[in-house]
């Protein structure tokens, strides 16, 4: 029997990272059958905010679909019109 690797995924850390702006974690995850690269950043909460001084990560998916082109980074959770799940962005980085 083959494993069934939907709905899990993994993220280790960037060996190869050369700036902040790549990814601290990257990895690979499949979402409902479909394979996405995974990246995460290291955050840390701004004051006043409801994660104030706590440590948390962003993250990001990209289709693999999209020929392994990793910088079309969409933020996880954002929905779209055309359904698919997720927005394109325009920003170098999707997030604060």
């Amino acid at each position: 029997m083959a494993y069934d690797n939907t709905n899990s995924g993994m993220l280790a850390r960037n060996e190869r990272r050369m700036n902040d702006r790549q990814p601290e974690y990257s990895g690979s995850i499949n979402v409902d059958g479909v394979e996405y690269w995974i990246s995460a950043w290291v955050k840390e909460g701004k004051p006043g905010g409801k994660m104030e001084g706590k440590k948390f990560f962003s993250l990001a998916l990209t289709p693999k679909d999209q020929g392994g082109n990793r910088q079309a980074s969409r933020s996880v959770g954002q929905r779209s019109q055309s359904g698919d799940g997720f927005d394109n962005m325009d920003d170098d980085i999707p997030f604060d």
